[in-house]
């Protein structure tokens, strides 16, 4: 297949040369570049292959995770949203609302619709604390959908509408290649966290799965699934334009989200 743009940071599917869609993901989510110049391989490929290069590491965030995540044995809030000082969350408080249970969220997209969507704080509760904090605060109000590759996702959440954006902080990638157990699948509607190669540079950026890819089962931080209005992704992949075989898509067509609520 071609090569495609060299996307950076959390465009989950990386800046990959992809043979194909599986690990394209692994750009997604970094945090930040280390040099400007594509790092490393993308998280796979549909056919076993390894799917090109993505754009930025997030080295440093990640062992300044490593810090915060011993020291939170001590001091609970160390690692967390409230602790000032960390640059990756790697726990929740005890008494976080949306660090245990199940919670739902309403993505409402202009005119597309409403996508419903059942998140698992029990299984990752720190991607769903994160998403709830950014979607009580407003974060996602106006953001776009940057990235869509039909029959596959559909990528958002950046606030530069590129893939090279975030929140101010990184999380903790739930996964098993990251030593967290996650049994979560990336099936059809399954909800997700957007990183680069650093298993911590997951932040804003998300994806929704418009069909299954269990290759990304264990190396993406899936955190929920919709329960209702997969037929506007559906509609979003089969309506919007892309300018490369990578998903990217132009400012101007890119399905904005009106809003993000989390409603329990």
């Amino acid at each position: 297949m071609s090569e495609h743009g060299n996307l950076t940071r959390r465009d989950f599917i990386g800046g990959a040369a992809c043979t194909g869609l599986a690990f394209a993901l692994a750009g997604c989510a970094g945090g930040g570049k280390t040099d400007g110049a594509a790092s490393g391989s993308a998280a796979g490929s549909t056919d076993g292959a390894a799917a090109g290069s993505v754009a930025g590491s997030a080295g440093s965030a990640g062992s300044a995770g490593s810090a915060a995540g011993s020291a939170a044995a001590t001091d609970p809030l160390t690692g967390t949203a409230e602790d000032p000082d960390a640059t990756v969350i790697t726990a929740v408080v005890p008494d976080d609302p949306y660090g245990t249970g199940t919670h739902h969220a309403t993505i409402e997209i202009a005119d597309y619709g409403t996508i419903e969507v059942l998140l698992d704080a029990d299984t990752a509760p720190i991607s769903v604390s994160n998403f709830c904090r950014l979607a009580n605060q407003g974060f996602y109000n106006g953001l776009t959908f940057h990235r869509i590759i039909k029959g596959f996702m559909i990528q958002g959440g950046d606030p530069n509408g590129d893939g090279t954006g975030g929140a101010d902080k990184n999380i903790k990638g739930e996964f098993s290649a990251n030593g967290v157990k996650n049994s979560l699948l990336h099936t059809r509607g399954a909800i997700s966290i957007a990183r680069s190669e650093d298993y911590d540079s997951g932040s804003s950026q998300f994806f929704i799965m418009q069909a299954a890819n269990h290759q990304l089962n264990g190396q993406y931080a899936c955190f929920g699934h919709v329960t209702s209005g997969i037929e506007v992704v559906d509609e979003i992949c089969d309506a919007v334009p892309t300018t490369d075989d990578n998903g990217t898509v132009a400012p101007a067509n890119q399905p904005r989200i009106t809003s993000i609520t989390i409603t329990d």
